[in-house]
């Protein structure tokens, strides 16, 4: 059996399948985890841990305690968020090895009937299989004329690597990333507004 897509349905399928005695493939273009492990719910939630530290440290007195001088580092707080995704990533790959599961980091096209071509940076490899499992996951849509470019228009990506906090912030979605992404950067300050389309 060969798995397309190594995020929450992929890896789990393949896991079934090495468990069920089938001999397992699974290709992956990016991380182990895909989108929800590497760049949507795991580090969002890491994120949101550390706006809910920093507002909890401004409410210190409350509590009976002193906190002054309260601040954040921005590379700091996204970097603990990275750190988190490529550890869990990590255990993704454990667990594929565990499960005898294995792995191929390449982009995947089916050109015939059970096979599937891998291409990597060294080259490319064919796979063949009886059954084969897609499990790409979806993508983010584009709207035209708000092109992510990374600097005024963000994607999810450029949001969760962020170097700057915004003064103000459009969030266009309000899906769970979309949502946590506007909590974060509002519990930091962000005047923020979300839009759903």
């Amino acid at each position: 059996m060969i798995v397309i897509g190594a995020g929450p349905g992929g890896y789990v399928a393949a896991i079934r399948g090495a468990q069920l005695g089938l001999k397992v493939a699974i290709v992956e273009r990016e991380h182990l985890g895909g989108i929800c492990l590497n760049w949507g719910c795991i580090p969002t939630k890491a994120l949101l841990r550390s706006a809910e530290v920093f507002h909890l440290m401004h409410r210190a007195k409350e509590f009976g305690l002193k906190a002054d001088g309260i601040g954040y580092d921005l590379d700091a707080v996204v970097a603990r968020s990275r750190g988190v995704a490529k550890q869990l990533s990590g255990g993704i790959g454990h667990l594929m090895k565990k499960n005898k599961v294995t792995v191929f980091m390449g982009a995947a096209t089916l050109p015939a009937k059970g096979v599937v071509s891998v291409k990597t940076d060294k080259g490319s490899e064919e796979l063949t299989a009886k059954s084969i499992v897609l499990a790409t996951g979806a993508r983010a849509r584009e709207l035209p004329g708000l092109e992510a470019d990374g600097d005024l228009v963000w994607a999810y990506k450029h949001a969760l690597q962020t170097k700057r906090l915004p003064k103000k912030l459009l969030v266009i979605g309000s899906d769970a990333i979309g949502i946590e992404l506007a909590s974060f950067f509002n519990q930091l300050g962000a005047d923020t507004t979300v839009v759903e389309v």
